[in-house]
């Protein structure tokens, strides 16, 4: 099978760019409406990568529409039915987004990073190791690295720039943020969206170890699920057929870049090395074999 053409930055004329995300390519197109591109950019500790994953901003699309048409009637998501076509009549324009692209309703993001974990693993389970607690949730004694969490556990963290780094808060500190009612509704939200989800992709031979979300609001205050959605990118994929407590599992994210990258003598601050091109096609394989397993299963 030929390898993906790799899109690391997108190149539209006719329409305004508005910002260049880690990831995320965002037009501007009418009072109502934004066009959103995933390009094949990576990001690892919160540092764009200088390499492409190919076909990543593709594999991101159609896993994220797949769960906001899934999860739709949990809550209300930032998808239109407005075709690419409309919005992009040239062809040429059309082709090089094709398949990563989405005409999304212009929102109020919030300035909140709404993580759910399931499993102890990563920065929480370093936490844990530290202070018995992750995030400030106090858990309870002798669990292991990968362990199950009793129940999943909201920790939600700030919003950082391009090349920064996100940081854990309290709950409270969201309340500050965003209010008790939109705080609470957030964060209850996560917790179902991410339990309807775990469920159905453990039957597919995938566990969800934990996942980001992010909302916006409307005008009225109606709270919307943004960006994307269960991704390889936001959330840690382990294979259930390779699980097990006590070490970290192999996964279908981003993952194996990130203990590439762990090998090198780097300080994981801008600018990051380059990935060896077997490196990155791995990478590639694997958030192809997620969407396989999630979206056709």
């Amino acid at each position: 099978m030929t390898a993906p053409h790799a899109l690391h930055q997108s190149t539209l004329t006719s329409l305004k760019l508005l910002a260049r995300g880690k990831v995320r390519d965002i037009y501007d197109i009418d009072d109502n409406t934004l066009l959103i591109v995933a390009t094949d950019r990576l990001s690892a500790f919160d540092v764009i990568l200088p390499d492409p994953i190919p076909g990543k901003g593709r594999v991101l699309t159609q896993v994220s529409n797949f769960w906001f048409n899934k999860m739709r009637t949990i809550i209300p998501n930032h998808l239109t039915s407005i075709p690419l076509e409309q919005v992009l009549p040239d062809a040429a324009e059309r082709e090089q987004i094709e398949g990563r692209a989405v005409v999304v309703k212009k929102l109020h993001p919030l300035p909140v990073e709404a993580i759910v974990r399931g499993y102890l693993i990563g920065s929480g389970w370093k936490d844990y190791q530290k202070t018995g607690a992750v995030c400030g949730i106090v858990l309870p004694e002798g669990l292991q690295q990968a362990q199950q969490l009793p129940e999943a556990i909201y920790t939600p963290s700030t919003k950082a720039g391009v090349d920064q780094h996100d940081e854990n808060v309290s709950f409270a500190a969201t309340v500050e943020l965003i209010g008790q009612d939109l705080a609470g509704q957030v964060r209850d939200a996560s917790l179902l969206l991410y339990k309807t989800a775990a469920a159905y992709a453990k039957e597919r031979g995938i566990i969800i170890a934990d996942t980001k979300f992010e909302f916006g609001v409307d005008g009225q205050g109606t709270l919307y699920w943004i960006d994307e959605a269960l991704t390889p990118d936001s959330s840690r994929f382990w294979p259930v057929d390779q699980y097990q407590v006590g070490i970290s599992p192999p996964s279908f994210d981003k993952q194996y870049v990130r203990d590439y990258l762990e090998t090198l003598a780097w300080d994981k601050t801008f600018p990051a090395p380059a990935l060896p091109a077997e490196v990155a096609e791995f990478c590639a394989a694997k958030y192809r074999e997620a969407e396989t397993r999630l979206t056709q299963g």
